[in-house]
């Protein structure tokens, strides 16, 4: 699925099955709380934390979909063409950081 695709397929459920977006500010705060919840499963998974009974069927991959969710509403709503955002921010990185991390010394093993 491309993001063009992934754009229309949300905006597609959200008109038939989610009644209408939710405002940008409440998305943004929904965005929030989908990056805790990834946030919480990565630090049990690959951190120090442990888990607790009710942390232990957490699905990564579904706490990353959520979390994309909610940035193609954010998108939608916005009139932001993820497409073309993610080739202009690709080309920013090739050129403003093309050779920052290669010559960062921290990086080196």
């Amino acid at each position: 699925m491309t993001l063009a695709e992934a754009q229309k397929e949300v905006d597609d459920w959200i008109k038939t099955k989610g009644v209408r977006y939710f405002s940008e500010l409440t998305n943004m705060a929904v965005l929030t709380e989908e990056v805790g919840e990834l946030a919480r499963l990565m630090s049990r998974t690959y951190g120090e934390q442990s888990f607790k009974e009710s942390d232990k069927k957490g699905d990564l991959g579904d706490e990353i979909a959520d979390v994309m969710w909610v940035l193609i509403c954010i998108a939608n709503q916005t009139g932001v063409d993820l497409t073309a955002a993610f080739k202009k921010n690709l080309d920013k990185k090739n050129t403003r950081d093309s050779t920052r991390h290669l010559e960062n010394k921290k990086l080196k093993s």
